[in-house]
Formats: structure tokens, C-alpha cells, sequence
């Protein structure tokens, strides 16, 4: 054997050993950032929260050099903008910069002004948000239910799944939004279970709920056909499916698959507009089709048509479709396809983020609105013509921030993602960008508890409601999975006053699908009016659909 060759499996023997003694004692190391102390650990950061312009700067002068300007790591030189460091809390942060670690060429930075220090790590924070899912200081699934437990009354107007009871009206204005980064940014996400045995959902007084339809698969949009007939995308089978009537006990009469093949289903209308249409439109996740379609129709009496392609399939992937009342407009949503990359320099959010104009034919497409993150129900407002859209803004910035919201669109309008929100507030990811943009940013009718994740919208035309709902909103909001503790999983009302016009409140309307914080049983998604003034509410987590009813005080 040659000297060369045993030389090289003798130092495999050595490295199989060490491995195995490295295995044996790795458990007794310190787990904590760096061998940070425990005592460190829980240290708060004075000014948490605060992102100075001198932070960016003494960020870019100590730590680019090396870290890289967006935190992104160069050669062997690890992340700030994701990894260990967003893992780390703030304490271990500043014990870390502090002390340095000179074997690992970090020099000690204790020379700089303690507050200069800390406010370098809200300044990571900030560069650990630019992805979805990797928030300032990640709280756990498991952390994030026993904070459940112990948190104490949300701060009003704000609420979460503890104090959401039918009737509760809230209103959150501008004025109440905390700073980028206020709080940890959770993730939260809901473990489904079954619905126990007394869970049942919860609604006003002379209101009723039945279970109209159960073992679905993946109910998502709902809409009513001219004649009655209720038509659900059930997005994961790739089908449309269609109900008929209501019987004595709440059930549907009759129930077909209308159409199959398709790729991710949501968006469902009909055109002409009117009492009847030729066409069925659905919005798949990267293409508007349509089916040949008369009233009474139960399955497609053709091949579906290709009409317009559609950005996508990345991100988000729900395309609603809405036509002018004149029938000669049609509108398509397309959400992001991120939290909050800059469509100046990702060519993949082209024509997302926002509301596309067509013509019914497919032709002539143009952005309609922009700048609105995810756009998922779109109605038109039967009094005054106008679209309506119910949209998810983004998230990572905190458990109060962004807010969801309801509004009304208007032509041209810039509605802020990912620059700016909620008015003139700019997203500190984005510090400096499009500044001429600011004063353009439409502030929306009704803004909503952050993170509710709200999807498709109605107006009530029913005559079975008190007459005091007629023309009123009614929205479903999926429920949080950005926040420590969770919110939505409910229908609202958003009132309108029989003027056409909302004046910012909304009330919880159905409740009930949360079990805890950390386990829920059901998630609204859609809702449509019956042909007898009931409410028809889909939900992915139970797959099912709700029917709820008036019957009198």
C-alpha cells in the first residue's frame, strides 16, 4: 500500500472519531447564539422598534463591508438577513457585536455607543423581514400558543380570537397603527382539527346556523348563478361543483360536478350580466377560461375557452373575476407573488399586485389599480357600480401591522405594496424608494385587524335579513397565521347604512371556528346570498358550507 494511501485512511479513521466524540459531547454545549449566556438572553432592547437613519448608516459603515448591504452573507461570512442571527434574540445580538469573536474575524464593536449598538440590530430586523415567513425575532408555533394563554386583553381597537363575539362592532383609523417592528413577528400557523363535539359557530340572536353541505374537497369561492343555482370552486380537485335548492332540513336538492380539469380554480361569474347569461367565466390560477352556459346548466355543455393568461402561478395564486354592470370591463385580481419584493427589480411581479382590466373577449389588457398586495374577492356595489376587493396586505411587520382591508377601487389608483401602506406609511424594507409615490397612496374604506386574511366579499340583496342589512358587506376572513395570537377565523358585516358607502367599522358576525391559539376547526373562505335571502359560507378547514338564516327574535 502506498504511503499517500495510508496517510489518507488514517486521517478518515481520525475524522470518523472525532465525528463520533463531536456527536457524543454536542449536546452538553452551549445551545445559544454563539455560547451567548443564558442570562443574556431575555435582555430587551431599549429601543426596539426605532430605525433612526442613523442605523442604516452605521449599519452600512461596521457591517456591510463584510455581511453584504442587504445582510445577504459574502464567501464563507454568514447572513445577518436570515439564518442564526434572525433566530438570536436581541440580547445575545448585542452580547455578540459587543464582545466580538476574534478567532472568527468579528472584531469587538463595544467602542460604539451602546444605543448605536442596539439600534443596528433593529436595523437587521429590518433586513431579516424581506422574505415572507422570516420575521424580526420568530416566535415558535409552541411559543406562540402559550403566549395565547398568558397575553394579556389586546389593546383596542385591536382584538384577537378571544374577545371576536357576534355584534361587536370595531373600528381601527389610521391613527391607531403601531411602528414597523413594534412587536415579534409570529409564525402562527392554525393546526386543523376535527370540530368537537359542542363547537358549533356562533351568530346574533334570531340568526340560525346549518350545515348545508360537509365533505368537500377544498371549498373555496362560492357564487349564486342568475337562477339560483350556487356554483363553489373546490380549488385542490381542480373542479367546479353546483347546488341546487334548499330542502326543509337545510340541505341542497341537488348537487353536480359542472366541470373538471381545471388548475386551481377560484374566480367563478357569468356574463352577459343579467338574468341571462351565455358564458361562465373561471379564473384559474394562470388563465381566465370560459364555458359555454345557460340557466339551469348543471354541467358544461362544452370545452372550456381559453381567454387571457394570467401572471402566475407562484405566490399567491386566487383569481377572482367581476364584469363592469354594462357588461363591456372585465376584472381580474392577481395577487403578489411575495410578501414584499420590489417589482423595480423582481420581473416576476409584473402585472401583480394588481387589478387587470380586459375586455370580456380577453383583449386589450391594462392595469386597472396597482399596488395592492393580494386582492382575493372582488364584488361590484349593486347601488353605486362600483368595484369592490377584499385584500391580504402583507406581513413580518409585527402582530398590529399591516392591516387587511375592504375597499372600494378606484380606476388608477395606487393602494401603496410594497413601498408604502396605509397612506404616506413607507415599509422600513423599502426606506427611500419612490418617494414621488407617497402622497398617491389611497388610504382604504375599511381597514381590518391585521393578518385576518380576508377573502371573498358580498353585498347583501336578499329579503330575508332585517331590512337594516340590505346592501351591506358581508366578508370572510380565513384567520391569522402572522400573529402570536390569532385573529379572524370569522364572517364580518361591514355595514354601508343603505347608502352605498362605508363610514370604517365592521362587526363580527359568525364566530366559533377557533379552539385555542393553537388549534382551530374551521376557516371561512367564501360567501354568496341564497335565492332565499340566507348566507352561504364555505369553509376549507371543516369542507363544508354554512347556511345561515334569519328566523326572528
Amino acid at each position: 500500500m502506498k504511503a499517500t494511501t495510508r496517510l489518507f485512511l488514517g486521517s478518515l479513521a481520525t475524522y470518523a472519531v472525532l465525528s463520533i466524540l463531536l456527536t457524543q459531547i454536542t449536546p452538553a454545549q452551549n445551545p445559544n447564539f454563539h455560547n451567548a449566556p443564558a442570562s443574556v438572553k431575555g435582555e430587551k432592547n431599549p429601543y426596539e422598534g426605532q430605525h433612526p437613519a442613523s442605523a442604516k448608516e452605521a449599519y452600512h459603515l461596521r457591517c456591510a463591508q463584510c455581511h453584504g448591504e442587504n445582510g445577504e452573507g459574502t464567501g464563507n461570512i454568514p447572513a445577518l438577513a436570515s439564518g442564526k442571527a434572525q433566530g438570536a434574540s436581541d440580547g445575545e445580538l448585542f452580547w455578540y457585536i459587543t464582545k466580538g469573536d476574534l478567532n472568527n474575524g468579528m472584531p469587538a464593536w463595544d467602542s460604539l455607543p451602546a444605543q448605536q449598538r442596539w439600534e443596528i440590530i433593529n436595523y437587521i430586523r429590518v433586513l431579516g423581514s424581506r422574505k415572507p415567513g422570516s420575521p424580526r425575532v420568530q416566535l415558535s408555533a409552541d411559543e406562540a400558543i402559550e403566549t395565547g394563554k398568558s397575553s394579556p386583553p389586546p389593546k383596542a381597537p385591536f382584538t384577537d380570537y378571544r374577545f371576536e363575539k357576534p355584534g361587536t362592532t370595531r373600528k381601527i383609523t389610521l391613527e391607531d397603527l403601531p411602528s414597523p417592528l413594534a412587536t415579534a413577528s409570529a409564525g402562527n400557523g392554525p393546526k386543523l382539527v376535527p370540530r368537537p363535539k359542542d363547537a358549533w359557530p356562533q351568530v346574533l340572536p334570531g340568526f340560525k346556523v346549518e350545515l348545508y353541505a360537509s365533505g368537500l374537497h377544498n371549498p373555496r369561492l362560492i357564487r349564486t348563478a342568475p337562477n339560483g343555482d350556487v356554483f363553489v370552486a373546490e380549488t385542490g380537485a381542480g373542479e367546479i361543483r353546483v347546488f341546487r335548492g334548499i330542502t326543509a332540513d337545510g340541505k341542497p336538492e341537488k348537487t353536480e360536478t359542472f366541470a373538471t380539469g381545471l388548475k386551481q380554480p377560484f374566480g367563478i361569474n357569468f356574463y352577459p350580466p343579467g338574468p341571462d347569461p351565455q358564458w361562465i367565466y373561471i379564473g384559474n390560477t394562470e388563465s381566465v377560461v370560459r364555458f359555454p352556459y345557460h340557466n339551469g346548466d348543471l354541467k358544461a355543455a362544452g370545452p372550456a375557452e381559453h381567454i387571457a393568461d394570467l401572471p402566475g402561478p407562484e405566490g399567491h395564486s386566487t383569481r377572482d373575476i367581476q364584469f363592469s354592470p354594462d357588461g363591456k370591463k372585465m376584472f381580474v385580481s392577481v395577487g403578489s407573488g411575495s410578501n414584499i419584493d420590489d417589482p423595480d427589480t423582481t420581473p416576476a411581479e409584473k402585472d401583480r399586485a394588481d387589478i387587470l382590466e380586459f375586455n370580456p373577449d380577453g383583449s386589450g389588457m391594462h392595469v386597472y389599480a396597482y399596488g395592492i398586495r393580494n386582492c382575493v374577492g372582488l364584488a361590484v356595489n349593486p347601488k353605486t357600480s362600483e368595484l369592490w376587493c377584499s385584500v391580504n396586505e402583507r406581513d413580518a411587520l409585527g402582530d398590529n401591522l399591516v392591516p387587511d382591508y375592504i375597499t372600494h377601487v378606484q380606476e388608477g389608483g395606487f393602494y401603496g405594496w410594497p413601498w408604502w401602506y396605509m397612506g404616506g406609511h413607507q415599509d422600513p424594507r423599502h426606506e427611500g424608494k419612490h418617494p414621488e409615490l407617497k402622497d398617491k397612496v389611497i388610504t382604504p374604506d375599511v381597514i381590518l385587524n391585521p393578518h385576518n386574511a380576508s377573502l371573498e366579499l358580498t353585498f347583501y340583496d336578499g329579503k330575508q335579513f332585517p331590512a337594516e342589512y340590505q346592501g351591506d358587506i358581508f366578508a370572510s376572513e380565513h384567520g391569522s397565521w402572522n400573529r402570536s395570537v390569532r385573529v379572524g377565523y370569522e364572517l364580518i358585516r361591514v355595514p354601508l347604512h343603505q347608502s352605498g358607502h362605508a363610514s370604517g367599522e365592521y362587526e363580527d358576525f359568525m364566530t366559533g371556528f377557533v379552539v385555542d391559539n393553537g388549534h382551530v376547526w374551521g376557516r371561512p373562505v367564501g360567501v354568496t346570498v341564497a335565492p332565499d335571502g340566507s348566507l352561504l359560507v364555505t369553509d376549507d378547514g371543516s369542507k363544508s358550507i354554512w347556511r345561515i338564516s334569519y328566523v326572528g327574535n
